[in-house]
């Protein structure tokens, strides 16, 4: 499948459909109401996946936690448990890292000719496409996201991601550098070593490919700590990469916590890199830990608070479904999603009934089910956290459109939320919520959005929705991000670099940029004697 196209399914533009907005229309959607507490909500429907990998892969072999401790991964649909699975702490992780380094400096995989490692990971790339639907239950039991968006979306993706970077994997070479004076001088770009990298829990899979893919197209060994949250999916396709022919220790990974498996490999002096996705917060402690130890190059993806610009001549019918995407996507979710929603004061109050209109119409339920746009919050602690949100948001004088609170009895599914009048200086307009809460604000001119879409500690992403090409071009070069979508938003290809301006993170992943993560560079200088040419 071509990259566009299996990330246009991801993204959503205002000239194409989407995946998620079929179901609306459907029996399915005909018959659920506002906030439907559709029955499956109640009465979860139970997958037919087996979860037959629960222990830690260390050095190829999956082995109980050294401690025999194990803990409980949750179905969000209930709470109730999935499976427990081994939880790995600082003795394990001291494990699987000497398995890494012994598998970098005396293993076959560094030493394998490049197009030989690309093999191994196209073959891998063909056991997921077999295995895609066991692979998306196992994400969508896991993390609560609906079936159709894992099965038909994520998974491909990942697929996408590893042969992206199997075909970079016998093109990366260094340059042939002139120089003053008698001398040949070369650079080699070489594997970087043992790559410690910690995913987080709402896109468990593709954040797998973001990172594992590259690290291993370069020639490094890798250790993988996986969210607490959602272990199932990574130690099942870690099993594919196996099947695939990859060595042992080559790939390591740890189910745990942060501030024990997570902390012991940030901080381990025979880990020479790590790659972290998760909260701010975190990141700074992953990037004190790293400099404390060994000074280990780090890179980051961490949070935002993505502005998305509704323009003064802008269809707003057409606003109003893409801005409803930017936010509520993955339920909200997406650390880049388009949570400030600045609206031009021409077309604010059409936005904001329109915007209410359609949060009432979205299809929330068990995302087993055909037509589901949203499943449930990940954790009681997630949901509790976007219900503390929304109090705020009413208390300091937000106008609250729909939605609000909990939906249905069960599990962690909570009302699609839309305020209005929202001012800068509010916590949910100021805050990474990572729901599904839309904050709308108004603005008058292109000088005070720029400004006030600046005025944030983050700089992860921005949308922009306009039909002039001046006023996206001011837009584009203006916003202080890492990402701009024009009249699009998430449009996450394999060969498109992402990452963060400010407090938004270090480096960039995917793309041509995401192998300098995984690379070092070495400068060789030899004299020449008599050269016919310099």
């Amino acid at each position: 499948m071509a990259s566009r196209r299996v990330s246009s399914v991801l993204s959503r533009s205002f000239t194409s459909a989407s995946l998620f907005s079929a179901g609306r229309s459907s029996s399915v959607a005909r018959g659920i109401g506002k906030y439907s507490t559709d029955a499956s909500i109640e009465e979860p429907i139970i997958p037919s996946v087996k979860v037959n990998y629960t222990q830690l892969l260390i050095n190829g072999q999956f082995v109980d936690a050294a401690s025999g401790k194990t803990f409980p991964t949750l179905d969000p649909r209930t709470g109730n448990v999935i499976a427990h699975v081994a939880e790995g702490d600082s003795e394990d992780i001291n494990r699987a890292v000497s398995a890494a380094r012994k598998a970098f400096d005396e293993g076959p995989w560094p030493k394998m000719t490049a197009y030989e490692r690309s093999r191994v990971l196209f073959r891998f790339a063909d056991l997921v496409e077999k295995h895609n639907d066991e692979i998306a239950s196992l994400e969508t039991w896991d993390n609560g996201k609906p079936f159709e968006q894992a099965a038909k979306t994520e998974v491909p993706m990942l697929v996408r991601f590893f042969r992206y970077y199997a075909g970079f994997a016998d093109k990366i070479h260094g340059l042939t550098v002139p120089a003053d004076g008698e001398y040949h001088v070369q650079t080699l770009h070489e594997p970087i070593g043992v790559a410690g990298q910690i995913i987080p829990w709402n896109f468990p899979l593709l954040m797998f490919a973001w990172k594992v893919a590259p690290a291993l197209a370069c020639g490094n060994t890798v250790v993988l700590k996986t969210a607490e949250l959602t272990p199932l999916s990574a130690l099942y396709v870690a099993t594919l990469l196996q099947e695939a022919g990859l060595p042992p220790g080559v790939l390591n990974v740890v189910s745990g916590f942060g501030p024990t498996a997570g902390a012991a490999l940030c901080s381990h002096m025979e880990v020479d890199k790590v790659a972290f996705t998760g909260s701010t917060d975190t990141g700074k402690k992953v990037l004190e830990l790293a400099a404390k130890s060994n000074l280990k190059i780090v890179t980051l993806e961490l949070g935002g608070k993505s502005p998305f610009i509704v323009c003064e001549d802008a269809d707003v019918d057409k606003a109003v479904e893409l801005a409803h995407f930017a936010v509520f996507f993955n339920t909200g979710q997406c650390c880049c999603s388009g949570s400030r929603t600045f609206v031009h004061e021409r077309v604010y109050d059409e936005f904001i009934e329109k915007a209410k209109a359609r949060a009432e119409k979205r299809i929330v339920g068990d995302p087993f089910k055909g037509g589901v746009e949203q499943g449930p919050q990940i954790d009681s602690d997630q949901f509790q956290k976007i219900l503390k949100y929304i109090d705020y948001g009413i208390k300091s004088g937000a106008t609250l459109e729909t939605g609000g609170g909990r939906l249905g009895t069960k599990g962690f599914y909570i009302k699609p939320t839309v305020f209005s009048n929202v001012q800068d200086d509010m916590p949910i307009a100021q805050d990474e919520i990572f729901g599904p809460v839309q904050s709308i604000l108004k603005y008058k001119d292109l000088d005070e959005v720029i400004r006030r879409a600046n005025t944030t500690r983050y700089g992860l992403a921005a949308g922009v929705f306009t039909q002039n090409i001046d006023t996206a071009n001011t837009l584009t070069r203006a916003l202080r991000v890492g990402s701009v979508w024009i009249n699009c938003f998430d449009i996450f290809d394999a060969a498109i670099p992402f990452g963060g301006y400010k407090m938004s993170g270090h480096g960039r992943e995917k793309g041509i940029y995401g192998l300098s993560n995984y690379l070092q560079v070495k400068a060789v200088v030899t004299p020449l004697k008599n050269p016919a040419w310099l």
